[in-house]
Parts: C-alpha cells; structure tokens; sequence
C-alpha cells in the first residue's frame, strides 16, 4: 500500500479534532469524507479506517510512540507512523518520518501487547471497573471484541417490503448480505458498502441498526392497535421497528428531552411510510403525568455508558469520566421510578441499555422491584449479549410487567 499526501493530512487534521479538540469521532469523519469530490470509495475508506483504528489504539500507539496529550502535529505523525510500521506499510520519505524507529516500534508493541490496559487501549479506571463487574476473563474477552471493526446490519422495514425483496433489491444494487439466524428483521452486509446511496435506502426498504438494538422491540411483546410510549426515543430506531411490528395500526408516542433527535424520527418515519407515530418532547414533567397509567407497553432505552458500542463510538472511552458512571446510574433509577408510571395495570415495560455493566443492568432492575412504585411489576424475562459471544453489540433488556 502507497501512502498518499492528501489522504495523510486528512487523518492527521481529524485526529487533531477529536484529540484535542474534543469533537466526536463519527461527525469528524463525516466531515472529512466530503472534503474532496475527487476521491473514491477506496480514499474514503483509507480515511475513515485509518482515524477509527488510531482513535481505538490511541493509548497503545501514543505509548509505543512515546507521546502525551495534548498531541501537537508532530506528535500526531508519530502515532500515525506507529500505525503504519505496524501494519506492515512502507513509509515514504517525508520530513514527518525521519528517523522514525522500525524495529524499536515493533519491539515496544510485543512488550506493551502483554499488559490488556494497553493491548486493547483503554484507560486505567474503565480497565477496572470492567474486572470489578464482569471478572477477568469475561472482561478480557469482552474489550478485546470491543476493538473489532462492527459489521454492518440492515434492519428490513416489513411495511414496505420482506427480507428476500431487499435482499434481490441490493443485490441488483452490487451490494451482497446474509441473513442472520434468530433475528428475523436482519440482513447483515458481506462487505462494507455506503447503503445510503441505494434505492432500497431512499424507498425506505430498510434502517441501519445492529441486530443486538434489533432485538429490544421484539422484546416489549407488542400487538397491533396498542397504545406504546418510547420515552427516550432519540432518532427512533427501535421507535420504527415497533410501528412496523404494529403494522402501522395503533399509537406509538414518541418522547425524548431533545426536540432536535425526534426532527430526525420525523424524516426517517416518513421515508420508512410510518403514521402511527406521534411525537412529544419532554420539556417538563407535564407530558409523563399526562401519560400515567395509559400505556399498553412502555419501552425505556435508558441513557447509560455505551461500554457495549465502543465498536462503535470507540472515542467513548476516551470522553468516559468514573464521575459520569455514577451519574448515570442515578439517572437510570429516576428514569425508572417516573416512566414506569405511564404503564397501565397488566401492561408491559422494557428497561433497556446498551452497557455491559451488571450494575447499570441487572442491579438497576433489582432496585426498582424493591422500590415503592417498583412493587407493583414483576420481572418477566431478561436478556444480556454480549459481544464476544453475540458477534454483535453488548446490549442488556429486561422485560416486566405491571401487576393487574
């Protein structure tokens, strides 16, 4: 592989951004990746892989490279030039790599390699928590499948189409999937591709969401013509899959504290041929007490740590504060205690995150049923993926039930 000017400083200027600048990962390479009309599919991929992987390693490649925030250039043409010894890349002659140590580099990985703090580059207090909650081996197998590269899947939106049409529809479109055993919505790419181009896409044929996210609907045991609340629906994922698992009949209110989250549900419901949405947001505690005991099911993503979707948004760990944990976990049980009021009696709920962590999953669920408003629901079911087993994201969701 040649390494190209252009494609360099791109990966050097995102990298900037989101290490000392503090922006997110994701909306950094979005940026990147319109930066020049004139690359293909293989320059953007070069771009997006590249600061993915050095965001995932920073603190083993900063380490080999023998740097510490806050990087200045030069800094980020060491870890870049780590990046590229390992990867068995020739470096050019360019003044950001003179002298750059081949062998010592790949001595230091081996040595570093042995310690998982720096293998799977994660910082100290998360390395703990994770042996705290989950014991050493589950953790270690765990981070280490958190560092994979996330596969893409589609999820088939049924008002519109079946699995086999969309299947054909991308094939014709030079885009290959599989399907998934024991997720039925699921198509899975066979090579990464930019789905959002295609006619399936605009048609609203099918939604990006991973299967472990696919399962929460399922969960909830909807029928057509319920009433359902989603109380943190942000962009409406799962919103979308209950409505088409409702067949578009009934009511599926959508609520989440940021109004401009539910404009995307607005688009998205309307390209997927969604009408059974409705949308509110939570501006006080006004539109929940509207809402007590009317909902046949009640879906609760709660906000949490995301430790189950650094695959996904692999600068988390580095923006993750222990303080934040603590928060949420506050957060969690208050969401719990004040939305599990809008369920009527014999009605269902889902408590659902996408943390590994026992103590924002399971223990949350035991708090509630031990608490004043909790005693009235029981637990149904749970459910705990995790990714080194699942091939998919760490998700956790529990089903319970109001007592009639």
């Amino acid at each position: 592989m040649r390494l190209h000017r252009n494609l360099c400083f791109a990966v050097i200027d995102g990298l900037h951004k989101i290490f000392n600048e503090n922006e997110y990962a994701d909306k950094v390479v979005q940026q990147l990746l319109k930066r020049d009309k004139r690359w293909g599919s293989r320059d953007r991929g070069f771009v997006a892989e590249t600061v993915y992987e050095i965001v995932r390693y920073k603190r083993l490649y900063s380490e080999i490279a023998d740097v510490k925030a806050p990087y200045d250039r030069d800094n980020l043409w060491r870890i870049f030039a780590v990046w590229a010894t390992l990867k068995g890349i020739r470096l050019p002659d360019w003044k950001y790599f003179t002298d750059t140590p081949t062998r010592k580099i790949k001595g230091r990985f081996d040595e570093l390699s042995k310690i998982r703090k720096f293998r799977e580059s994660i910082p100290d207090w998360i390395d703990d928590l994770g042996v705290k909650e989950l014991g050493e081996q589950i953790w270690t197998e765990e981070i280490a499948m958190q560092n994979e590269q996330a596969d893409v899947i589609l999820r088939v939106n049924t008002l519109k189409t079946n699995k086999k049409d969309l299947q054909l529809k991308l094939q014709s479109e030079d885009i290959d999937t599989e399907f998934l055993p024991d997720h039925p919505w699921a198509l899975k790419l066979t090579k990464r591709a930019n789905v959002f181009k295609t006619e399936a896409f605009q048609n609203g044929w099918f939604e990006v969401q991973d299967a472990s996210s696919q399962l929460v609907a399922d969960f909830l045991d909807v029928k057509p013509g319920m009433k359902i609340v989603d109380v943190c629906a942000g962009a409406g994922g799962k919103t979308l899959h209950l409505a088409s698992l409702m067949e578009n009949k009934g009511q599926v209110i959508a609520m989440d504290i940021y109004e401009s989250k539910l404009k995307k549900l607005k688009v998205r419901a309307r390209r997927n041929g969604v009408h059974n949405i409705e949308m509110k947001v939570i501006d006080s505690t006004k539109p929940i007490k509207k809402l007590h005991g009317k909902a046949d099911r009640l879906l609760i993503d709660a906000p949490c740590s995301g430790l189950g979707v650094l695959r996904r948004n692999p600068d988390a760990k580095w923006k993750l504060e222990p303080e934040f944990i603590e928060n949420i976990k506050k957060t969690q049980s208050e969401v719990l205690e004040q939305y599990s009021k809008m369920v009527k009696s014999g009605g269902k709920m889902v408590y659902a995150t996408c943390s590994i962590l026992p103590s924002e999953n399971e223990k949350q669920v035991e708090n509630f049923l031990k608490s004043e408003n909790g005693k009235e629901f029981t637990l149904v079911k749970d459910k705990k993926v995790l990714a080194h087993k699942s091939g998919f994201d760490g998700f956790y969701m529990a089903l319970l039930e109001k007592k009639k």
